[in-house]
């Protein structure tokens, strides 16, 4: 197989209103450390990765470049880029800002800048399976029976052995996530995640178990669940 890079695209332009806090939820602090910084080191640490980029609100990159790369010595941040309307504009400003230094081949690892808690494990079987399929998708089964539901009625109970939870990293190689970008974007097609838009090219992607513990931190009780989460991971590391 011929040599590839592997890139860390983070999306992090959410506001975050869920979290009900005066500052955006990915600045708020993850013991000690900023949640975005926590998911930067991640990747920052992984002898895997080659380069990061960052996408932000306009507004904030100035503050991210200060108080979370500069601040943390991140030294793979190779662009903070400004973050779109929607996250799925995001990541393909994220795309775009990286087009001309990237080959079709090399890998591009999509991950949620408000997801702090994904291992080297899930980042080295993404890269893995990315180059040898259409895509790769950290999932975990869903635990809960799910409902179908329309106007407050059941209208069905789907099986649940055929449902995943969707997480992040989604893996691509760069050719093959950037054409799915640019034909949804000509469709007017918004997607809920980077997955659905290979999907619906015909492209197959492939689920890499992921951990139930890789939460996206959207509320109040996500944060303290993260905290919890992250002293037991810490203990295992330390086990090793």
């Amino acid at each position: 197989m011929s040599e590839f890079k592997s890139i860390a695209l983070i999306p992090a332009a959410g506001i975050g209103k869920r979290m009900g806090a005066s500052i955006n939820k990915q600045y708020l602090k993850l013991n000690g450390m900023p949640i975005v910084a926590r998911t930067i080191s991640v990747f920052e640490q992984s002898p895997l990765i080659n380069a990061i980029y960052l996408v932000i609100p306009a507004e904030e990159i100035p503050y991210c470049q200060k108080h979370v790369v500069e601040a943390c010595g991140f030294s793979k941040v190779v662009a903070i880029v400004a973050g779109g309307k929607e996250r799925q504009n995001s990541v393909m400003n994220g795309l775009n800002a990286m087009r001309d230094f990237v080959s079709d081949e090399d890998v591009i690892l999509i991950h949620d800048g408000v997801r702090p808690l994904i291992t080297e494990d899930a980042l080295r079987e993404s890269i893995r399976i990315a180059t040898l399929h259409d895509g790769a998708l950290v999932a975990v089964p869903v635990k809960d029976t799910i409902k179908t539901v329309h106007g407050g009625i059941v209208t069905g109970t789907p099986p649940r052995e055929s449902l995943w939870q969707a997480q992040t990293p989604q893996t691509f190689r760069f050719g093959k996530i950037f054409t799915a970008h640019l034909t949804a974007e000509s469709d007017g097609f918004c997607g809920t995640d980077d997955a659905s838009l290979i999907e619906r090219t015909g492209g197959k992607v492939h689920i890499v178990q992921g951990d139930y513990r890789n939460i996206k931190i959207t509320t109040p009780e996500d944060l303290i669940l993260a905290e919890a989460f992250l002293e037991v991971m810490d203990r295992e590391r330390n086990q090793c």
